[in-house]
């Protein structure tokens, strides 16, 4: 059985408080967890797993699938029981102190309709997890709906890396407080925030680049870390089905290169070099690569309404890598100062509008983005369920935060009846001007699509 290795440092996660709650209190649902591969899932499904269970299983389907194929022909519930003996001789105990972990279960898609039979028996836990997971129940025949709980995971967002580099609790909700009640923070606290986030944009949300980094700080072996991760998601299209592989890594391998060019958006005809191409034309690629989590998907909305997905368009689409630190690799590999350093000669745009996607994303948010010919482009909106309406948001890097024709231009439409924006930038001070409110870049770590864990009671019904 896999153990925790003893020289990687335990990064805290938000996912962990999840996943403990889940195992405890919802004993008749079979967790599903979704994400790229290299983000710590299976870490932290083991992690957990050995804390709350007295036995526990873990089988690499991916492995077997490459192996030995041990659990190929499993179709029934006690073929797999079966198969269980060759991995764990011990005797097995209950639902109560036995989990059985089925890692990477996208290797095996007939698995996953095995999970409703599992799930019906009750004989164990079990928790499954996949980096392709949307792919899997695509080609799945029979969806276990009802039987399983499907949870995304992601790399590290801001906070975690704060935990993971020393920095508190207790501190951050001071901060948080400071955020909640649009107040500035002093330059000291503002400095020390920037220089982390700065550094942020430069490590990334992977835990093995974060423990390379706490280890000596030596940014070559960060570095090599985001090459190989990266080479690893390239590799991992190629085993696609043929028709498709080449396009996913020619879409994959365009995503930097469109992030630098003023509209950001992928052009269709440049992925074969064919004119005329459209989304519908790729529709399968990015399907496998942001369902695989290695990509993130921003869709382009031109008439906002709350909600925005009534108002989706996939015509217009921008992709982000899923993490910020294998994004600066790309750009700059080991020129820290790109980053660090106030250069006029480079332009951090791309670099901050990728992480506020990496966060919004991890917040539960979906992500779109404003495109109208006539009034120009916002960089993101989200829904506020608060306030029952839209939030547009712009990421500005430079000095000239407060020159944002199309965000202006946006609030000045009556019909869209949105009168507050954001703009995030590297200022320290929080103000409003205009419906705009500013806010120091590293605010955007507390942007959270939560309803809160406080139960919601509808009024009791008249007397007819």
């Amino acid at each position: 059985m896999p153990q925790i290795p003893m020289n990687m440092i335990m990064l805290e996660r938000k996912f962990t408080s999840f996943l403990t709650t889940f195992l405890k209190e919802e004993p008749n649902k079979i967790l599903l967890v979704n994400g790229a591969r290299q983000i710590g899932k299976s870490y932290l499904v083991r992690y957990v797993g050995q804390k709350l269970f007295t036995h526990f299983v873990e089988i690499n389907l991916k492995e077997d699938a490459e192996g030995e194929q041990v659990f190929a022909d499993v179709h029934t519930t006690n073929d797999l029981y079966m198969r269980l003996s060759n991995f764990y001789t011990d005797p097995l105990g209950d639902k109560t102190d036995t989990l059985i972990f089925l890692d990477e279960i996208q290797s095996y898609p007939h698995l996953m309709t095995l999970l409703k039979f599992l799930n019906q028996e009750s004989r164990y836990r079990f928790i499954a997890s996949g980096s392709q997971l949307g792919v899997a129940l695509s080609e799945t025949p029979s969806v276990p709906l009802g039987s399983v709980t499907i949870a995304q995971m992601y790399p590290l967002d801001f906070e975690e890396f704060l935990w993971a580099t020393g920095i508190s609790k207790e501190w951050i909700e001071n901060i948080r407080e400071h955020f909640i009640h649009e107040q500035s923070l002093d330059e000291s606290t503002h400095n020390i925030l920037l220089k982390r986030f700065q550094y942020y944009l430069l490590v990334g949300g992977l835990p093995e680049a974060i423990n390379n980094y706490l280890a000596d700080r030596n940014m070559v072996r960060v570095r090599q870390t985001h090459r190989d991760i990266h080479n690893l998601y390239r590799i991992d299209a190629s085993q696609y089905d043929e028709g498709h592989k080449l396009k996913i890594r020619k879409i994959y391998d365009l995503i930097p290169s469109n992030l630098e060019n003023k509209k950001k958006r992928i052009v269709y005809k440049n992925i074969e070099g064919k004119a005329g191409k459209t989304f519908a034309d790729y529709a399968d690629e990015f399907e496998y690569l942001t369902n695989s989590g290695v990509a993130l998907e921003v869709s382009a909305i031109s008439n906002p309404c709350f909600p925005l997905a009534e108002s989706d368009q996939k015509k217009l689409v921008k992709l982000y890598l899923n993490d910020v630190g294998l994004l600066t690799n790309l750009l700059y590999e080991l020129n820290v100062n790109a980053v660090l350093q106030d250069n006029k000669s480079i332009n951090l745009g791309t670099v901050y509008e990728s992480v506020v996607a990496q966060e919004l994303a991890a917040h539960g948010f979906k992500l779109h983005y404003y495109d109208n010919k006539k009034k120009g482009e916002v960089d993101f909106l989200i829904d506020n369920y608060e306030e029952l309406t839209v939030l547009p948001i712009e990421i500005k890097s430079g000095k000239d935060y407060t020159e944002h024709s199309a965000l202006t231009n946006f609030l000045k439409t009556p019909d869209y009846g949105i009168n507050r924006a954001i703009v995030f930038s590297n200022e320290r001070e929080t103000f409003m001007k205009k419906g705009v409110t500013y806010l120091p870049i590293y605010y955007c770590m507390f942007l959270q699509n939560e309803q809160g864990e406080e139960s919601v009671i509808l009024p009791e019904l008249e007397s007819v």
